[in-house]
């Protein structure tokens, strides 16, 4: 009698789902197939999923199961169960990205650790959403969530930034946005560009830019409402550094192996000047030894 034959069972995948942070109709394909297919739905809040699923004319094919911050470590456990077994766990917030200050980065870490797959289901996004939107450069940006509520943690943590050049964007709730635009003016300066992102992709949808003690001065005397974003341009540098200062360090980093045309790149982002001056500049100054051979 022959011994029958085992079959290693294949692992199944975890999901993580991008849901709209307002207009329903941005809703993928991808998510509709997901939520009708999958074995787990794993949701912040299951009332909201069932909302979004009847406005998305989806029958939810499998288990709801409630997942949130509060209970993300222990039902971790259970969700990675499924996938291990073969099945799909599809992770969803509220609105927008799991992980992304939502439930989500622990599960994803865990899954990680075991070997597990992990994929998305990409979509909408509150934060590149407002970044497009708020007219500062978008090249280089940080995500820096929501702000300290505490008035003295609040501002430790914004003078920690005072003199971060890439783009910043915050949440935060409205009742304590005029606090927190003030507390931004004090730390990063008055004159600071920043834009406030209220209600993305909804019927109020409103973006307000200017100056941040403007802003602050907007925020304290109207009643804001709804889902915020802060957008922060980053800091410019107080010190100008002269042409020669900065063919320097492109001449620098050029004798170090690094590409004449790259170094120049780099520099002249970071000085905020034109590239093709620098390199001008660049060229004139090189030595005989970095110049280019003859053809």
């Amino acid at each position: 009698m022959s011994t029958p034959t085992t079959v290693p069972r294949t692992p199944g995948r975890l999901v993580l789902a991008a849901t709209p942070i307002g207009n329903t109709e941005d809703a993928s394909a991808h998510l509709r197939r997901l939520l009708a297919e999958a074995d787990v739905v794993a949701a912040e809040d299951t009332r909201r999923l069932r909302s979004l699923a009847a406005r998305l004319g989806v029958e939810i094919g499998g288990r709801v199961l409630s997942f949130h911050e509060h209970n993300e470590v222990e039902r971790s456990a259970e969700v990675l169960a499924v996938v291990a077994g073969g099945g799909t766990v599809v992770v969803v917030t509220d609105a927008g990205m799991p992980a992304v200050s939502d439930p989500g980065f622990r599960v994803v870490g865990a899954a990680v650790a075991a070997g597990l797959p992990v994929t998305a289901a990409p979509g909408p996004s509150a934060v590149l959403t407002a970044l497009a939107l708020s007219g500062l450069p978008t090249d280089r940006f940080c995500f820096e969530g929501f702000p300290p509520r505490k008035p003295g943690e609040r501002a430790r943590a914004l003078e920690l930034l005072s003199d971060e050049r890439r783009t910043m964007v915050f949440f935060e709730a409205p009742h304590r946005l005029d606090d927190t635009l003030a507390a931004m003016a004090d730390a990063f300066g008055a004159d600071r560009p920043a834009a406030v992102c209220r209600e993305l992709t909804k019927t109020y949808e409103e973006i307000v830019r200017g100056p941040l003690a403007e802003l602050a001065a907007w925020a304290s005397a109207d009643q804001v409402r709804g889902e915020i974003v802060v957008v922060v341009g980053g800091a410019v540098k107080a010190v100008e550094l002269s042409t020669a200062d900065l063919v320097a360090e492109v001449l620098s980093r050029a004798d170090g192996g690094e590409r004449l045309k790259d170094a120049v790149a780099e520099v002249a982002m970071a000085a905020g000047v034109p590239k093709r001056d620098l390199y001008a500049a660049a060229l004139a100054a090189k030595p005989p030894r970095l110049a280019a051979p003859p053809s």
